[in-house]
């Protein structure tokens, strides 16, 4: 990940945090992918996806969360609940920015639980 990624990332995670949610894991890796930030929102673990754009040129950071992409998504965070043993109520997140604009959270940016 390069320095835009990371910062990127810090600026969801700052932003999250601001608004209650708890930080779980962050860049959880698994052979099917990973997942940025693993965050807890009251009883619900919420998967979150971090994406930045430098400009708007290759369209919106939201339009860049492809059915591929959320298809990786979705097997992390079956592999991950898997692994910890958690049954618990989930939803999968976006915080997306484009060049210095503050970040934006997305809730449920697709459902599947």
């Amino acid at each position: 990940m390069n320095q835009a990624g990371r910062d990127a990332e810090d600026r969801a995670l700052a932003l999250l945090e601001q608004r209650g949610l708890k930080l779980v894991a962050r860049n959880w890796h698994c052979r099917g992918g990973e997942i940025d930030l693993i965050m807890r929102d009251g009883d619900a673990l919420v998967f979150v996806e971090v994406r930045h754009r430098g400009g708007g040129r290759f369209g919106s950071a939201a339009d860049s969360i492809t059915q591929a992409k959320q298809r990786k998504l979705l097997l992390a965070a079956e592999v991950y609940l898997a692994s910890h043993n958690i049954h618990a109520p989930c939803r999968f997140d976006a915080v997306v920015s484009v060049g210095g604009e503050p970040p934006q959270w997305l809730k449920n940016v697709f459902t599947q639980y």
